[in-house]
């Protein structure tokens, strides 16, 4: 079951619940991230529409995000609602789950390699991941793309970053983006011709200190130059685009060249 690392939800906080007593003045539910804790959603945290029955909207063995709306720690009470959820904040809620069941998954994998519970998986390896990342597998994405160095750095041993890697690279595809742009660089001056060559080979030695991307540099008939990148980090790709294509004509303008570059749409 996925979990917290703290013991009792936070007042506002979203959580995965599940139904498991309907009656008609409310229903019960357990938190699953918490260990099974009960709550208790009011009828009138249901819904803002009006209704017959309860049972159109909660149904025992449902599973549904809620947020916490009230938290009694010492006689043990959690009072939670339905209505007050967004359908955005649902989406998200859901997202995040769904991520952290993977992650699980990937944890308690690693933890039979090694000879281990899931219990140990979580505090040797990804609690710490967790600090470091903010989420487990975030984390576990950042091995797949830098190696065993990105779960070194969250404080792992050699032996967890070392498993938990391969595990990763094996289940996890990071999706990517191919981003375009378009070189103009023209350069009447004599050996114009070597001035444009220099300046893109300025660019790729740029694109080449990024081992994260793959790109590609050709002309589509002088004096326009593509330059292609495919990366995992759209935002981050862009901005290297953009300084590779700065590079390329400063580099040119030293030779009494000039140039311009715009984003091509797919």
């Amino acid at each position: 079951m996925v979990r917290k690392r703290k013991r009792w939800p936070e007042r506002g906080e979203l959580v995965i619940g599940t139904v498991v007593k309907v009656f008609d003045q409310g229903a019960y539910i357990t938190l699953d991230e918490y260990g099974g804790k009960e709550a208790y959603v009011p009828v009138n945290e249901i819904t803002r529409s009006w209704f017959r029955d309860i049972r159109e909207f909660v149904r025992e063995g449902q599973k549904n995000v809620f947020k916490v709306m009230r938290i009694d720690r010492r006689r043990g009470h959690i009072d939670v609602s339905l209505r007050r959820v967004s359908d955005s904040e649902r989406r998200a809620k859901l997202y995040e789950w769904k991520r952290a069941q993977r992650a699980e998954k990937l944890l308690e994998l690693a933890a039979k390699r090694l000879g281990k519970s899931l219990d140990d998986a979580y505090r040797e390896a990804g609690w710490k991941i967790e600090d470091r990342y903010k989420e487990i597998y975030a984390g576990l994405e950042a091995a797949v793309e830098h190696g065993e160095k990105a779960l070194l750095n969250a404080g792992l041993s050699s032996e967890w970053a070392k498993v938990l890697t391969e595990i990763a690279k094996e289940h996890i595809e990071i999706p990517k983006t191919k981003i375009r742009y378009l070189l103009t660089l023209t350069c009447y001056k004599p050996q114009g011709i070597n001035a444009i060559k220099d300046s893109l080979l300025k660019a790729k030695e740029f694109l080449e200190s990024h081992r994260d991307i793959e790109y590609r540099i050709y002309t589509i008939g002088a004096p326009k130059y593509r330059i292609e990148l495919v990366t995992s980090n759209p935002k981050e790709g862009e901005k290297i685009l953009k300084q590779a294509c700065t590079i390329a004509i400063e580099a040119l303008s030293k030779y009494g060249g000039k140039g311009s570059f715009q984003r091509e749409s797919k």
